[in-house]
């Protein structure tokens, strides 16, 4: 097949050129010029620039690719922010961004077999974080569901959720919706700053509120993208997980074990002071014009206490099986910064 992934420069994107060009496929990178191809350096991929800001431009740059390939039987849209100086570039990004692709792919009689749109578990906010148990032998939450009405409470979540709401008005668009939890694995930045902060002795975590969390390793998610190429399913949303259920301090003991179980001091901070820390460093960004980690949306996600999701779906109509537990997970994550000179 001929594949075009979108973001391919990024995270994930990355690794699902990687794992097309495994299988045999056709992978084509879309990507911003500027854009780095530091992980796409196999001769076997195709690069097509493509300014998702730009509606013409954009017409432009995919009527050419036209021309020259004919167009693509897959298309997986990856690229997005999750990170942004001001509110308003999240939805210029990954809402618009994304309408403007769509648009675009229609107009030209580009549309593929399928369009797979990679979104969040954001899209759905903190919901379900009343307690159903009190036991502390059982978790106390209940998962998220795919008919659960969605209250994304960051810009980020509401940027994606009004992608997903444009994807699906659009008539007879084969897409599947893809909402992973916490994406983790080499080359990912913002868990890189977890690791980077226990090797040197803390561990910073907030709220007093029992929160129950959950991720998802990269090659589990890039596998349930070409299995949601190759199932005879559209028209679908699926949340992605490993399948697990893990409290807080879970992953960062699991860093640390990794790292030889270094001396570390654990901090709980209170949410008032979470959001002082938050709303100070993404000030300053806005003044510096420059993104960073600890923003308004990310004090957001680090209050949700609730990150369960019911992945049953997935299994059942996508055939999806996770592969990595946590700790097989974060062992080989761990490995690939210590062998790249990250840590």
């Amino acid at each position: 097949m001929k594949i075009l992934v979108t973001g391919a420069s990024g995270f994930i994107g990355s690794f699902i050129i990687e794992e097309g060009i495994k299988r045999g496929h056709q992978m084509f990178a879309g990507m911003r010029k500027s854009s780095s191809k530091a992980y796409l350096d196999n001769p076997q991929i195709k690069f097509i620039e493509l300014d998702f800001s730009r509606p013409e431009i954009l017409r432009a740059q995919l009527s050419a690719a036209q021309k020259d390939f004919g167009g693509w039987d897959v298309v997986v849209h990856a690229a997005g922010a999750t990170k942004c100086v001001r509110r308003e570039d999240f939805f210029k990004t990954n809402t618009d961004g994304t309408r403007h692709f769509v648009e675009a792919l229609k107009d030209l009689g580009m549309i593929p077999q399928r369009f797979i749109f990679l979104s969040s578990l954001s899209v759905y906010g903190a919901i379900r974080e009343e307690a159903t148990s009190s036991s502390g032998n059982t978790w106390i939450y209940s998962p998220i569901k795919e008919d659960d009405i969605p209250q994304p409470n960051t810009a980020y979540g509401e940027s994606k959720l009004k992608a997903e709401q444009f994807i699906k008005s659009v008539k007879d668009f084969p897409f599947v919706i893809l909402r992973p939890t916490g994406v983790y694995g080499p080359r990912e930045k913002d868990y890189f700053m977890m690791a980077q902060s226990i090797k040197q002795h803390i561990d910073f975590c907030v709220g007093y509120k029992p929160q129950e969390i959950t991720f998802v390793y990269v090659k589990d998610l890039v596998n349930a993208v070409f299995l949601a190429m190759q199932q005879d399913v559209v028209g679908r949303e699926f949340f992605i997980s490993d399948g697990g259920i893990y409290h807080s301090t879970e992953f960062s003991d699991l860093i640390r074990k990794e790292l030889g179980n270094p001396f570390m001091l654990r901090i709980k901070a209170p949410i008032w002071f979470l959001r002082i820390v938050c709303s100070i460093s993404g000030y300053i960004s806005s003044l510096r014009g420059k993104t960073t980690t600890l923003n308004r949306d990310k004090f957001h996600i680090l209050c949700q206490r609730n990150w369960q999701c019911d992945i049953e779906p997935a299994c059942k109509e996508l055939g999806y099986t996770p592969e990595y537990s946590l700790e097989r997970g974060v062992k080989e994550t761990i490995a690939w910064y210590k062998k790249e000179g990250w840590l």
